[in-house]
């Protein structure tokens, strides 16, 4: 590319994103007792939230629904055009209605304005022009005006479509905290993804069973307990006793300091060598938990016990690593 091509390119990009940038910061200085009423007015209802827009404002207007939905509010998105067409019918007269255009002006939205208002609903607008025919309309209006396009010519919709963007964000963000919304609600709501793995994962989900694990006495010989671990390939034997009690755990660790102390491994009992009152956690713990015991305990294995103490099963690192947890 041309040197001065390219630097023109860079020189757009930083006038692009500084105009952008400006447009959301004078946003946050304008956000009032406007943002608390329409916080309010969806907290009070109790239908779900529609949002509905036309062209970029109706991008818009998906994204936002999609964010209210995975934080806590109901929220789907309806397309203006369509609206007009028999998807009016989704709409209940407990249900708020978020119309977004940066004119205020648009046909396709102010045609079903009244039709809203006959349904009993409640109207949210966001435009861009708080004296529009929209934000007039509206029970309350949240003002989302720039004072120029990013676009060179001022017409793509660029800085309005970004501040309309945040001011949705803050809206899902601010009911979010008012609905009390957690971490386990979000999991729930994302079950397909990292933090859902992460917070929905129990130790029992990703265990290997107690038939799966290696487990031998203490007085059984160290050449036992190591065939053991070689067929269980977990690179560790649970020592337990009578009633399958752990008493203690053989890695491939204990084996190697073993050797080190000139151990007599045809002659040596497990007990000996063994690392006694093994970590352990519950089959109900979630998973992340066990990451952490293992973590601050420098362990790759970790043995799972029910309430009564019984060896129920037992997980590596490599287990977590394979169900995506770590």
């Amino acid at each position: 590319m041309d040197p001065a091509q390219d630097s023109r390119a860079i020189a757009l990009a930083r006038r692009v994103l500084r105009i952008e940038a400006a447009a959301v910061s004078t946003l946050a200085d304008r956000v009032g007792t406007e943002f608390e009423q329409a916080v309010a007015l969806i907290l009070q209802r109790r239908g779900r939230v529609i949002v509905t827009g036309i062209g970029k404002s109706g991008h818009i207007a998906r994204k936002l629904a999609a964010t209210l939905a995975s934080t806590g509010t109901p929220a789907y998105f309806v397309h203006a055009a369509e609206a007009a067409h028999g998807d009016l019918g989704m709409i209940t007269p407990e249900d708020v209605v978020i119309a977004l255009s940066n004119s205020g002006s648009s046909e396709e939205v102010l045609t079903i304005v009244p039709l809203v208002k006959r349904q009993g609903a409640r109207l949210i607008t966001m435009t861009g022009n708080p004296d529009s025919p929209l934000a007039l309309e509206a029970d309350v209006h949240l003002n989302a005006a720039v004072s120029e396009e990013a676009c060179p010519l001022n017409l793509a919709p660029t800085a309005s479509t970004t501040a309309a963007l945040a001011l949705g964000d803050a809206l899902a963000v601010a009911l979010l905290d008012a609905r009390g919304f957690g971490a386990d609600d979000f999991a729930r709501s994302h079950p397909g993804g990292a933090l859902g793995r992460r917070l929905l994962t129990h130790v029992a989900d990703v265990m290997r069973p107690r038939a799966a694990v290696p487990a031998i006495a203490p007085d059984a010989p160290l050449t036992q307990a190591l065939l053991a671990m070689t067929t269980g390939g977990m690179g560790m034997t649970a020592v337990v006793d009578d009633a399958g009690r752990p008493l203690g755990i053989f890695t491939d660790g204990d084996l190697r300091r073993a050797l080190e102390k000139g151990c007599d491994v045809r002659n040596a009992k497990l007990a000996a060598v063994m690392s006694a009152h093994p970590r352990s956690i519950g089959p109900e713990a979630l998973a992340v938990d066990a990451v952490e015991l293992m973590e601050s305990r420098r362990i790759s294995q970790l043995l799972v016990v029910d309430k009564s103490g019984v060896l129920v099963g037992a997980l590596t690192t490599h287990d977590l690593m394979l169900a995506k947890v770590i």
